[in-house]
């Protein structure tokens, strides 16, 4: 299963320290419409959708969040409608305002079938790291699927504006242009890779012991970890830490190999009676409790910082949505 989201605790937690500028008015007039609206009368074609989807209330009270697909199948199971909007639309919490009071805290399971030759198109679009659209190249085709979901099963309705916000632009840190030690160029052509792997009809070639899986995108509790992703897809993950918008302004092009470790500002639990200040263990990587804030890590490891600024924000505004009915 390819894992497109975290666990509820830890999309609660990310980015809470940093707080975002008031927002000034928009530049953009609002036009109201449904999902699947939007997204046919960007591409001019029918919107793709799920064969068949089962949706039902999530009554487990466990905490664990997961969104996948595996082949003819999508699955989310805990998640809340605010989850499904991040996933769909390519956002982060701080870009989705309005809806109703239950948007982040009811909580469903869907399982979804996908028609086989739309898988293929899935497939075809995983030439990057993650399983994300690239920025400024559209939403992939799961994410359209999703979007039409939203519309008929939640009836959602959205607009978009634009607004001048704070972000963080990501640039080179040194006047010399020398990199961290955590900022590797990738020897990996990741699109050949995923184009090989599909001719053969299966995965790519798992990694030898202690390495990293090529074109993964790895996001944990202190930790992002990259193989052969650009920038710009970096500066993306980046933001759901930071609390705001991180646009690419590196300069740098080409994909490379990352690896970002910093202490978050709410450690996980460790076990008990352990000390606190020794290291926390999550999913292979070690948290310190004394390590440095992400801004000092990005700049220490990666050799890159984080530059406050202006910059128009792209936001959804939520106008409508409806408890699905269950089936």
């Amino acid at each position: 299963m390819n894992s497109i989201a975290r666990t509820r605790s830890f999309n609660r937690g990310v980015g809470a320290a940093v707080g975002l500028a008031a927002l000034a008015v928009a530049l953009t007039a609002p036009v109201r419409t449904s999902a699947r609206a939007t997204q046919a009368q960007q591409s001019g074609a029918p919107a793709p959708a799920f064969e068949v989807a089962s949706i039902k209330p999530s009554n487990s009270g466990d905490g664990r969040v997961m969104l996948g697909n595996q082949p003819g199948r999508f699955t989310a199971t805990n998640v809340t409608l605010r989850m499904l909007v991040r996933q769909a639309y390519q956002l982060q919490d701080f870009q989705i305002t309005g809806g109703p009071s239950w948007l982040g805290s009811d909580h469903f399971d869907i399982v979804a079938k996908i028609d086989p030759a739309v898988q293929e198109s899935i497939n075809a679009a995983r030439g990057g790291i993650g399983p994300a659209a690239v920025p400024g190249q559209g939403p992939n085709p799961l994410q359209l699927m999703i979007r039409s979901l939203l519309a008929d099963r939640f009836k959602l309705v959205v607009h978009n504006e634009t607004k001048e916000q704070t972000i963080f632009a990501l640039v080179v840190a040194r006047s010399d242009g020398k990199l961290g030690p955590e900022l590797k160029k990738s020897d990996v052509d990741c699109v050949a890779l995923m184009a090989s792997a599909r001719a053969r009809g299966s995965a790519p070639p798992a990694p030898q012991p202690g390495e990293r899986p090529p074109c993964s995108v790895r996001i944990g509790p202190g930790n992002l970890s990259a193989s052969g992703g650009s920038l710009a897809q970096f500066s993306q993950s980046l933001g759901m830490f930071v609390g705001r918008v991180v646009v690419d302004k590196t300069g740098l092009t080409g994909l490379y190999d990352i690896n970002l470790t910093w202490t978050p500002d709410q450690m996980p639990k460790g076990a008990p009676g352990s000390p606190g200040d020794q290291p926390i263990r999550v999913n292979g990587v070690d948290i310190d409790p004394n390590g440095p804030s992400i801004f000092t890590a990005v700049q220490e490891q990666l050799g890159l910082k984080l530059d406050s600024q202006k910059g128009p924000v792209d936001m959804l505004v939520i106008d409508r949505a409806e408890k699905p009915v269950e089936n």
